[in-house]
């Protein structure tokens, strides 16, 4: 097993893909991770917190949805989702280049 800091800071900037594309922060995080995890030292604990991190993102997003009829809630819910969608991955591939390893918040465990 090798140790590649580098591969797993693009895997946690790889969530911002979705602002560019509008696709693809599950998608390439979760193939870095699936095909990286046991050649790569600690790939398996970053890359499930960064899985568990999108699918609970996902789902707040839709539970925002029909929370936009109550009082517009949604649309707050969005952008708070969207804050924290863009800073997270950023500070935790940080840590990450740092030997840290990240939490991601209001992330559920799905995966463990």
């Amino acid at each position: 097993m090798r140790e590649d800091r580098q591969l797993i800071v693009i895997t946690h900037l790889s969530q911002l893909l979705c602002f560019i594309t509008g696709f693809g922060s599950l998608i390439v995080p979760l193939i870095i991770w699936i095909t990286q995890k046991e050649k790569v030292f600690q790939m398996d604990a970053h890359g499930k917190n960064i899985v568990n991190f999108q699918i609970s993102m996902i789902l707040y997003a839709l539970l925002c949805i029909p929370l936009i009829l109550a009082f517009g809630l949604g649309i707050l819910g969005f952008i708070i989702l969207g804050i924290i969608s863009l800073v997270f991955p950023i500070i935790n591939a940080i840590k990450a280049n740092n030997g840290e390893t990240p939490t991601y918040p209001l992330s559920l465990s799905f995966i463990s």
